[in-house]
């Protein structure tokens, strides 16, 4: 049972790793599936272009979508911002507003980066979106000392209905290939330097030290984990009496539960306070002394600004 749950202890450390090396092998898979499954390079001039780029970008920006579509971090600054835009910038801390905006797009760039990188490294994309193009520079390199038929039939490079040699068709793919992995490593590069750059930058400023900042990321890990457990819990006794009050058909029991107020100062951005050094909102609201420990007379939705549920 010790060894058990030594091994549970480094999966839960590493859970993070876990999570993008199992992000990196779907997008792998995804890439080749997409490769040899769905593409099909038209190999003409007109088409080239669009429907290469189109499958190089397009499921990155997807990616890119769903990553902001399901960050909680993210709706937790937006819900509600249109009725009440001081939200996004509790306390007018606008800086740490755009720096908490930052960090939730730079997460949710992961997987369309390593969509990138993968597609990149292996070529197949770049080359039919490279030979579509009609620039004479782009053509120039590519045909620099060949005949004119190079230039006529660089569109079907990537396919087996070109006329060229096969020496000459090969020599034009390997180019395409270098120039598509080069470009793959060149993204790599500038993200893994960025990335540490970030890090060096982000914790060079902290206002703790690096044993409490990592206890700090525990503690918001275990906050989430026990408000979901919580969550559930509450849910489940609520329903419970409601469905009792309604089969039973008698006034239901008294539920506590916070007050309108209170929901909304712990979904609130948190940002670090000398003044208040607590470690999330939900801490610094249970930690005030004035707080209001009123509860709701009824646990129902706040319809005063519009909330309603459908």
């Amino acid at each position: 049972m010790d060894n058990f749950q030594i091994v549970l202890r480094f999966f839960m450390n590493q859970k993070a790793t876990i999570g993008y090396s199992f992000m990196a092998l779907l997008t792998i898979g995804g890439e080749r599936v997409f490769s040899m499954v769905s593409f099909q390079c038209p190999c003409n001039h007109d088409q080239n272009f669009a429907y290469g780029l189109t499958f190089l970008l397009g499921p990155a920006a997807v990616l890119l979508v769903l990553g902001l579509f399901f960050s909680t971090r993210l709706w937790r600054l937006y819900t509600g911002c249109c009725l009440d835009p001081m939200k996004l910038c509790p306390r007018g801390n606008c800086f740490g507003c755009l720096r908490a905006f930052m960090n939730i797009f730079t997460g949710a760039c992961v997987a369309p980066i390593m969509w990138l990188c993968v597609a990149l490294l292996n070529g197949t994309f770049y080359e039919c979106a490279v030979s579509g193009l009609d620039d004479n520079l782009v053509v120039d390199l590519f045909c620099k000392n060949k005949t004119l038929k190079c230039r006529e039939e660089l569109a079907r490079v990537p396919c087996d209905r070109s006329k060229l040699s096969s020496d000459e068709r090969m020599e034009l793919l390997l180019m395409f290939r270098a120039q598509s992995q080069i470009l793959g490593w060149c993204i790599i590069i500038i993200a893994a330097v960025t990335g540490l750059l970030g890090t060096c930058c982000t914790n060079c400023r902290s206002k703790v030290s690096f044993l409490q900042l990592t206890f700090w990321k525990r503690y918001m890990e275990k906050e989430k984990e026990r408000f979901d457990a919580f969550a559930v819990e509450y849910a489940t006794k609520l329903a419970e009496r409601n469905l009792q009050s309604f089969f039973e058909n008698k006034e239901p029991e008294k539920f506590p539960f916070p007050n309108h107020r209170a929901w909304e100062e712990i979904s609130a951005h948190y940002t670090f306070s000398r003044s208040e050094q607590c470690y999330s909102t939900l801490q610094r609201y249970v930690e005030r002394a004035e707080r209001d420990l009123t509860p709701e007379k009824r646990p129902v939705m706040d319809l005063e600004h519009g909330i309603e549920m459908s």
